[in-house]
């Protein structure tokens, strides 16, 4: 019986450890005042814009106050090429992005907006 307490609780343990490991990912917080209809990604300083990361939301697209999940990035400081349904598009510059964190967004962080 005590063998079989210290398997489950090790089942358990081993489970819990698993779940806080996989963690919930990088994801977006959309504090603009607009829907964000695409997301890029580049190392801070560089014009190396990877994929549309709003392509990861269902609708692809992120409303106001909305998160979404980022693949394919590791932590780091990047730069973000933010895009929204006007045709606007803007700069966010130096986002700090942690592993299995939330960084957001506001418009008070859009720079270099054109039409």
């Amino acid at each position: 019986m005590r063998r079989c307490l210290i398997l489950i609780a090790l089942l358990v343990c081993g489970g819990e450890a698993a779940a806080q490991a996989k963690g919930k990912g990088i994801r977006l917080w959309n504090l603009t005042s607009e829907t964000i209809t695409g997301f890029q990604l580049s190392p801070a300083g560089k014009p190396e814009f990877g994929p549309n990361q709003t392509l990861n939301d269902k609708d692809k697209e992120v409303d106001h106050d909305e998160r979404l999940r980022i693949t394919g990035v590791e932590p780091g400081r990047y730069d973000a090429k933010v895009s929204f349904p006007n045709s606007r598009q803007c700069f966010v510059l130096g986002i700090e992005i942690k592993a299995d964190a939330v960084f957001s967004i506001a418009d008070k962080d859009l720079k270099d907006c054109t039409k």
